[in-house]
């Protein structure tokens, strides 16, 4: 495997808990990238445990979210990882900031590879929790992967949704793609004549004032003390801007719908993105022999980055008993 370098230090956005053993691993997906993980274990837990590989938000790394879900939900009996998705955060990978439907749905299988062949996990009780665009990549991960017992997907988006037809599918036209795919087919010979890949920008930064809520929603999460850290695509200079091309061709849902495992879609009532959760759990339970372990939590108030680190609008206690209950 590749040799990462792992800071050794705390450096989350969230305080670590007393509760919870922390250490750093690797492990390596089917096209051979090293991936980096926190590993979050109940203090004094003892025999196999049930686990669960968290990631996301889309942009975001380990030390933000979705480390903070996996050490709150390790504080309720599970063994968790929160892993850094290919060509980001700690993670290999070349070139850096690059995201890709397969890969990004590969790097959950690679996280249950991980997790069955622990000494101290349960192989039969592994579940994922995807955030954000993340929440997309385990839904398409859990249509795949047999092993994966229960899938979360928290303030879902489905990416190659959005990056094919815009938001509210408000660009759904072959025109407007077209107009997208020569722009971004352009910048790749831009890239490749200069050697260097451009990259798209993080979150707006000064935040214009006429900047729509949701924008103003991700400023306050990625460029404040609240959620910033120093090796985030959002809270830095974003993704390759190339990245979306994959996306507008290979839409990552096809095959929600015979999802057999149990899924729980969580979302916040006010999000500019619940139509995502919304559609995605429509279309998996749509003529399905397999609707009866499908859920759908509407958080009342809550917008988009509510979900991301408000302990008291994550609804971890219902998290943990649907967990428990399926595996």
């Amino acid at each position: 495997m590749e040799e990462l370098k792992l800071t050794k230090e705390w450096d989350k956005v969230f305080p670590k808990s007393e509760q919870v053993e922390h250490s750093k691993a690797t492990f390596r997906n089917r096209y051979g990238i090293t991936l980096a993980c926190d590993v979050y274990k109940p203090k004094n837990a003892s025999g196999k445990l049930a686990a669960i590989a968290v990631s996301g938000p889309f942009g975001a790394v380990k030390e933000q979210s979705s480390g903070l879900y996996a050490q709150e939900l390790a504080k309720r009996g599970f063994l968790t990882i929160a892993f850094d998705p290919s060509f980001t955060g700690e993670s290999g990978g070349l070139p850096r900031y690059v995201a890709s439907p397969d890969i990004n749905t590969e790097d959950f299988s690679a996280a249950v590879d991980f997790l069955s062949c622990r000494e101290d996990v349960d192989a039969e009780k592994i579940g994922i929790l995807g955030i954000c665009g993340w929440g997309g990549m385990a839904l398409n991960a859990a249509a795949m992967d047999t092993r994966i017992k229960a899938t979360v997907a928290s303030t879902m988006y489905d990416m190659t949704r959005v990056n094919a037809k815009g938001y509210f599918d408000a660009a759904d036209s072959e025109e407007a793609r077209f107009e997208t795919k020569k722009a971004l087919n352009e910048q790749r010979t831009v890239d490749y004549r200069s050697g260097n890949y451009e990259l798209a920008g993080g979150v707006v930064d000064p935040l214009p004032d006429d900047a729509p809520f949701f924008v103003k929603d991700y400023y306050d999460y990625y460029k404040t003390k609240r959620g910033y850290h120093v090796r985030s695509l959002n809270s830095n200079n974003g993704w390759n801007k190339t990245s979306s091309l994959s996306f507008m061709n290979m839409p990552i849902l096809t095959y929600s719908n015979e999802i057999r495992s149990a899924v729980l879609l969580i979302h916040g009532e006010k999000a500019h993105s619940c139509y995502f959760s919304k559609d995605a759990y429509a279309a998996m339970t749509k003529d399905s022999k397999y609707a009866a372990n499908k859920q759908l939590l509407l958080i009342p108030n809550a917008v988009h980055t509510d979900l991301y680190d408000r302990l008291d609008v994550i609804p971890f206690d219902k998290i943990e008993a649907f967990f428990k209950a399926n595996f």
